[in-house]
């Protein structure tokens, strides 16, 4: 059960490290992923203290501060989203990521889309407009059953796949965000995931480790003990002692990576 709030925003069009813009229509996240580093970051902000998943306040005036606000800045790419996912389930309801991107489209303003449900495919007809815009999903990995167990609410990884390779067909850069890399359960089989991600039509790869920022130990160290209990001390030495793992881990991809022609980026 997710409590939904109609909200007021003072700004929409932000500053942002990965873009020259990023844009959260909404505050929280209805795919509820045990691992978000936005979890913590929210509820500073918010100063409620309600469970990651279970809120969502909704900016019912993004469209009118948005329509002003791009009158006034320098055109630049935006990032949607830093702290939520724009494609989530309200995101039907109340289309504001779609009428941010006609916004955006129409004022000439690039786009970066990452995002972890298929609901992306509705808006290619407006994406493909500007072929520079790009189109990217995360993956964790490609069980359902992992999947599932960190990311409860999200697109099953096939279907986030299917969405890059209809991004692709739709003439856009796609790209594969990899992470967080979960220890053990996401590097089963690195050559065969880094090609079944080339082969569904990714341009290229980030690959993250997992970031222990507030909040985030206390929700993924629940599901390790629930669901996969002989990992919990394996995570405890890797995250809270010295370990070669995320180095290792990244040699791995690396050399792999060379070996089949994808373009790697790693954020660690």
């Amino acid at each position: 059960m997710v409590i939904v709030r109609e909200i007021e925003c003072k700004s929409l069009l932000n500053k942002s490290a990965i873009a020259e813009y990023c844009i959260n229509p909404y505050v929280g996240c209805q795919h509820g992923c045990r691992y978000c580093y936005a979890a913590g970051i929210t509820f500073r902000l918010r100063r409620r203290r309600e469970e990651w998943g279970t809120f969502l306040d909704v900016k019912i005036n993004a469209l009118d501060i948005l329509s002003k606000e791009v009158k006034n800045k320098r055109i630049g790419r935006v990032y949607l989203s830093s702290l939520t996912d724009p494609y989530q389930q309200m995101e039907k309801k109340y289309e504001l990521t779609r009428r941010i991107i006609e916004i955006l489209m129409r004022n000439s303003f690039p786009v970066i889309i990452q995002t972890k449900s298929k609901l992306v495919t509705r808006d290619l007809d407006l994406l493909s407009k500007n072929k520079t815009n790009e189109v990217g999903v995360t993956i964790v990995s490609m069980d359902e059953k992992i999947s599932g167990n960190f990311e409860p609410f999200s697109s099953k990884p096939e279907e986030r796949l299917e969405a890059i390779g209809l991004a692709k067909d739709n003439g856009l850069k796609t790209y594969v965000f990899f992470g967080p890399v979960l220890p053990y359960l996401s590097d089963n089989d690195i050559g065969g995931l880094l090609l079944k991600f080339k082969e569904s039509g990714a341009d290229y790869i980030y690959v993250d480790r997992l970031n222990l920022r507030p909040m985030v130990w206390g929700m993924v160290s629940k599901v390790v003990l629930q669901k996969y209990p002989e990992l919990y001390e394996k995570w405890k030495r890797i995250f809270f002692s010295k370990s070669s793992y995320y180095d290792d881990i990244k040699k791995n991809i690396l050399k792999k990576s060379r070996e089949i022609g994808l373009e790697t980026v790693f954020c660690y």
